[in-house]
């Protein structure tokens, strides 16, 4: 079942950030990841949450992306984006098909 990552990203540093661009979509790519959703217009319908910058990724499964977030291929790109931008990360589960 598939799997989603949702970020909600303030990029501090935009030059930093830029490397971190470069370096990040290989490595989703490999762990059979896609970008759905980079940092794209948005409202907010409802609440008070107030995200700067979203980003969905899908994972073939929750496995996959818990295997890219912690793996040595994403281990350097996250320590740049950490140093860039203040990140909330959330992964959830996808629904089964109907």
């Amino acid at each position: 079942m598939a799997a989603y990552l949702v970020v909600d990203i303030q990029i501090r540093d935009s030059a930093r950030f830029e490397e971190y661009r470069k370096l990040v979509p290989a490595t989703i790519a490999k762990y059979g990841g896609k970008y759905l959703v980079r940092g794209g217009s948005f409202e907010v319908l409802e609440g008070d949450w107030q995200p700067r910058r979203v980003v969905i990724l899908e994972f073939p499964s929750v496995a996959e992306a818990k295997r890219w977030y912690d793996s040595e291929d994403y281990r350097g790109p996250k320590a740049v984006r950490q140093a860039a931008a203040a990140s909330n990360v959330v992964l959830v589960e996808g629904a089964a098909p109907a």
